[in-house]
């Protein structure tokens, strides 16, 4: 059991980042903003300050003439006070819309350049949670919320000083409730804002789960797992509950506690003034305005309490989406500075090791491979095949030892440089929701119709493609769920035959292929591959029997190498492999 996480607080560091890269960029538009609200806060001081002209001198006074001009007054503060009230919406909230948008932008960027590794340790519900939620609490802090904060202190200070200038010691007494107020209140702060930080963290694993399964609602139904996963989704929705329960409970008592001090401010601003007018000391004009005053004092109080709230949540998003954007990337080594060449496919791996978090992958594993040659990667499933192809697209990093293309460690590699003249086809054979047309053009955007036609031809992918009504532009749903394995294996494979690469990776490329379809991709990968480097991975021997060098990997080490014919010859690891499958 990990030890509790300790209470975050709103350190000087959180105010110092948000200051500098959210606030200070837009000072300009929160400075309008400021402008704004002061003017608004001070039209709404009108009423209140007019209370006191209406019942001394129009009502009491007996001075009628006095009472168009109030009226003109209060109802050309109105007037001010509403269209301020929707330029600060139009201005802020409009522009803490556009800062959400580009910040879930940023984060989203920044999160595709993470290393493949981070991807593998955190589910994919987790990174969309923290994309799309945790930058939403920023609209507090360039929206209207950070302008009301401070128009609220200015309100509540002018306030302050009309109440002084009627009766001081009346405002004291006023002013000792609010002050125990402030103190709960902060107080309060305190738990939200772990509290916050907490319901982000567990959104995320929640949507995580989620995530993963509707995207497996096959398997789910087809090992009659409903009632069980509805039962682990039900238990992370509880802890979302608890969390709310506690940020609810803890704002309620701030409220409550707000009402009872506030309540307690107005019983005794009733009792001391009513006795000062009992003894003439004070007139009813002053105490009715007395009174409006306090209430212009409390309710900016009241919504900077609330608001204050809302900017703890908005720090706490704030500090998880820093973590997130503290994790360096994949090119953000300073020693990837080399930017690869045009690549001609020699290929050398020397003393390579390489470890998942401590357990053993690949031990000393050294070969090389001549431009244009096709090296075949076999063995028991787990030996270390699809590490190796990792660590020669780049996704992994060896432990030790090197992987070297055209003599460059790609260690110094500018990653894109690379990456533009790979070409793969995965285990995971990955489409995106759109028409086949699409995802062939997501190798290569600027290819015209008849490379990608050219491609789906040699892929065998026409052949299924023609008998759609919509042909190439036929949509094929989430990951390609209207193709058949099959079918999504031909995609993948034109799309990587489309982006015409240097180093070619196969892995387990026909594994869904029938024999049929296998034996026609086979005629084509044979004048395609000319010229390339590639990397076969298949469990079936059939499809590397031409290679040009097969590599035999077992326990992440090379036991035997050669070509089809030698190894058989030996009668060792491949010999039995390749007669075990001919039996079957």
């Amino acid at each position: 059991m990990s030890a509790p996480r300790p209470k975050a607080s709103l350190s000087s560091s959180s105010l110092r980042n948000a200051f500098r890269q959210i606030i200070w960029p837009r000072r300009r538009l929160l400075g309008i903003g400021l402008v704004l609200i002061l003017v608004n806060r001070l039209c709404g001081l009108v009423l209140p300050a007019s209370t006191k002209y209406l019942i001394d001198d129009v009502i009491t006074g007996d001075r009628p003439e006095l009472l168009i001009t109030i009226l003109l007054a209060v109802a050309a503060a109105v007037i001010i006070q509403s269209a301020t009230s929707f330029l600060l919406t139009r201005l802020l909230s409009v522009e803490a819309q556009h800062l959400i948008a580009q910040l879930r932008t940023e984060v989203q960027r920044h999160v595709l350049k993470l290393p493949i590794r981070a991807f593998d340790n955190t589910k994919t519900g987790e990174f969309v949670s923290r994309i799309m939620n945790d930058v939403e609490g920023v609209r507090n802090l360039v929206g209207t919320g950070l302008v009301q904060l401070v128009g609220g202190t200015i309100t509540a200070i002018v306030a302050l000083v009309f109440l002084l200038r009627i009766n001081p010691l009346m405002t004291a007494l006023a002013i000792v409730p609010l002050g125990l107020f402030a103190f709960v209140s902060t107080k309060a702060f305190q738990t939200l804002r772990p509290a916050f930080r907490e319901r982000g963290e567990i959104q995320a694993q929640v949507t995580g789960r989620l995530n993963e399964s509707l995207g497996g609602i096959r398997i789910i139904k087809g090992f009659h797992a409903v009632e069980r996963e509805g039962d682990i989704f039900e238990a992370g929705v509880l802890r979302i509950y608890d969390n709310v329960k506690t940020t609810l409970t803890t704002t309620a008592m701030v409220t409550s506690f707000g009402t009872l001090f506030i309540g307690l401010a107005g019983v005794m601003v009733m009792g001391f003034g009513g006795n000062l007018i009992l003894q003439d000391k004070l007139s009813v004009g002053d105490l009715f305005s007395f009174t409006l005053f306090l209430g212009f004092l409390v309710a900016p109080v009241i919504q900077m309490a609330n608001i204050g709230t809302q900017m703890t949540e908005a720090f706490a998003g704030l500090d998880r989406t820093a973590e997130l954007m503290s994790q360096p990337g994949e090119d953000d080594d300073p020693q990837r500075t080399v930017t690869m060449p045009t690549i001609e496919g020699q290929v050398r791996f020397e003393n390579v090791t390489f470890a998942y978090e401590e357990e053993p992958v690949l031990h000393d594993v050294t070969f090389d491979a001549a431009p244009g040659t096709v090296i075949a990667l076999v063995g028991s499933s787990g030996s270390g095949k699809s590490t190796l192809a990792g660590l020669a697209a780049t996704f992994l990093t060896p432990d030790e030892g090197r992987v070297l293309v055209d003599g460059i460690d790609l260690r110094d590699v500018r990653l894109a440089s690379y990456r533009a003249q790979l070409g793969l086809v995965l285990q995971d054979d990955f489409l995106f929701d759109g028409t086949i047309r699409e995802n062939l053009l997501f190798a290569r955007e600027d290819a015209d119709d008849a490379a990608v036609e050219l491609a789906a031809r040699q892929a065998h992918v026409t052949e299924f493609a023609d008998r759609f009504p919509e042909g190439l532009d036929t949509v094929i749903g989430e990951r390609g769920v209207k193709l058949s394995g099959g079918q999504r294996q031909r995609v993948t494979i034109a799309r990587a035959l489309l982006a015409k690469p240097r180093i070619l990776l196969l892995d387990e490329a026909t594994s869904s292929l029938d024999t049929e379809s296998e034996a026609f991709i086979q005629q084509s990968l044979n004048d395609l591959l000319e010229g390339r480097t590639t990397f076969v991975i298949a469990h079936r021997l059939s499809t590397i029997r031409r290679a040009d060098l097969i590599l035999v990997i077992e326990n992440g080490r090379i036991v035997e190498r050669g070509r089809h014919d030698e190894l058989i010859a030996k009668e060792g690891r491949y010999h039995q492999l390749y007669t075990v499958q001919a039996r079957i």
